[in-house]
């Protein structure tokens, strides 16, 4: 029997594509690292063990058939390797960039597990999507027979379009509405280009347009139509809104300027980076160029924030934590990334306050040491004042980055009847995925909370589907009725 190019791992070591030296890549805001070359990504998709029971597609919440197209790979078939990533989801490569694939499926590969390094996955998946669009293999959206009914979608975010997507091969008239100037929602506006290149998001945003997916860009709901206006002018309605209010810090000298959110600072930045002039960067507002940073919070937008300050020419960046690195929201890898490149952790400190000086403008940070006392109802051990070991740091620039919530829909869009939780996301039935509204559906982070990309790509999957069987049998019902 010929050699399986698979079961490699024992005998070839892990290899991820290598990054760029830190100090050049923190000059520009491309990609820090280069893809695979193809004997490469061959040789690295072979190290697969090829698992009875794959847990890495058991955690990737698409369920992608990550063996499958691994084994591919690794026998050079990778077309079909594209084909069958490009089945389960509509965004392999931007997936690729941007999962935290060390807390999904590598982290739950097995050969991981024996101390060999996890597969790398999601270089892999970059790797492949990244040729078939290249090769031209990455064909064009190709709507269904047309089924005459039409679908509002609220935001053009990945769980937006995704959705838009399935409906319009299904057959449906497909609009969406989004706040901003340009699709992609936090992919364009804020994830920074070094994590994820704008052309990579903008390519998928055309292949929606060239397919008759209608964008309404620059409209806002509350402002351009109240969310009746478009149930009366479609059949359906999406709310994919994700949710962008920013959490709030409670604490002396918080409104003084140069403390800004995280997300007006990533979009300035974005926005730059397009080629749009942003008055606000460029009168040096939401631009760290020569300023002492400190970023507080310690998800990946925090991580964004600070490797985004450093591109800018910051004189310093410390990122302020509450908890320790073992007990952090965001990326490891990311950490690391932000270290390489000249970014100062901060760990169990707090800010307190807030100092301010000349023309009410900040200086700096009051500091509260912290510690890790008993485990709070998320399980990681509660922040708590540590006495006497409080202090201060310099600052021209605060970037708050604590995450985010729901903004209030109902309030705004002149929907009081819209269900929401006590946090603000919108109700939707477990099984229909509908919302207290009849024909008005929800799906990604304003329903389940901030979360992860590949989540609101495996939401839009699944709404896309519950809203195709209600428009079936809404169209069956009024042919009957008629």
């Amino acid at each position: 029997m010929a050699d399986t190019p698979m079961l490699k791992f024992i005998d070839r070591g892990q290899s991820y594509p290598a990054k760029r030296q830190a100090t050049l890549r923190a000059e520009d805001f491309r990609e820090i690292a280069e893809r695979y070359a193809v004997p490469t990504a061959e040789e690295q998709a072979g190290r697969c063990s090829q698992c009875g029971v794959p847990y890495c597609s058991v955690h990737c919440p698409l369920h992608n058939h990550i063996p499958d197209w691994l084994r591919l790979t690794a026998e050079g078939r990778l077309r079909d390797a594209y084909e069958l990533s490009n089945s389960t989801s509509t965004m392999p490569e931007i997936c690729g960039r941007i999962c935290p694939q060390d807390r999904l499926c590598e982290g739950n590969c097995v050969i991981e597990f024996t101390g060999h390094g996890a597969v790398t996955i999601g270089s892999v998946e970059k790797f492949i999507t990244d040729t078939a669009w290249e090769e031209g293999w990455v064909e064009p959206l190709v709507p269904g027979p047309a089924r005459g009914q039409s679908v509002a979608v609220i935001g053009a975010g990945p769980a937006g379009l995704s959705a838009a997507e399935y409906l319009r091969g299904n057959g449906y008239d497909v609009h969406v509405y989004d706040r901003h100037d340009r699709a992609g929602g936090l992919l364009t506006y804020g994830i920074p280009g070094f994590k994820l290149e704008k052309p990579v998001v903008m390519r998928r945003v055309d292949r929606l347009k060239a397919g008759g997916i209608v964008f309404h860009e620059g409209f806002e709901v509350g402002r351009d139509a109240t969310l009746d206006d478009l149930r009366q002018r479609h059949d359906a309605v999406l709310i994919a809104t994700g949710v962008y209010k920013a959490r709030a810090i409670e604490a002396p000298g918080v409104g003084a300027d140069g403390v800004v959110e995280a997300l007006d600072y990533l979009t300035a930045s974005n926005r730059k980076g397009f080629g749009d002039a942003v008055p606000a960067y460029d009168e040096g507002t939401l631009d760290a160029s020569g300023k002492h940073v400190v970023v507080i919070g310690g998800g990946d937008t925090a991580m964004d924030c600070v490797r985004t300050a450093i591109r800018q020419g910051a004189a310093s960046v410390k990122c302020l934590y509450r908890r320790d690195r073992q007990n952090m929201p965001g990326s490891q890898r990311e950490v690391a990334n932000a270290e390489e490149e000249g970014a100062e952790f901060v760990w169990l400190s707090a800010p307190q306050g807030f100092d301010v000086g000349a023309g009410e403008r900040v200086s700096g940070v009051a500091v509260r040491r912290m510690r890790l006392g008993a485990p709070d109802a998320s399980g990681r051990r509660a922040p708590e004042h540590d006495p006497g070991g409080d202090y201060a740091v310099q600052a021209d620039l605060v970037i708050k980055a604590l995450g985010f919530d729901a903004e209030a829909l109902p309030t705004l869009w002149g929907a009081p009847e819209l269900g929401v939780s006590r946090w603000g996301t919108v109700l939707v039935d477990g099984k229909t995925l509908m919302t207290s509204l009849d024909g008005v559906f929800a799906a990604g982070d304003i329903v389940r909370g901030a979360s992860l990309v590949v989540w609101a790509i495996r939401d839009g999957r699944d709404v896309a589907g519950a809203m195709h069987k209600w428009l079936k049998a809404k169209a069956a019902s009024e042919r009957k009725a008629a």
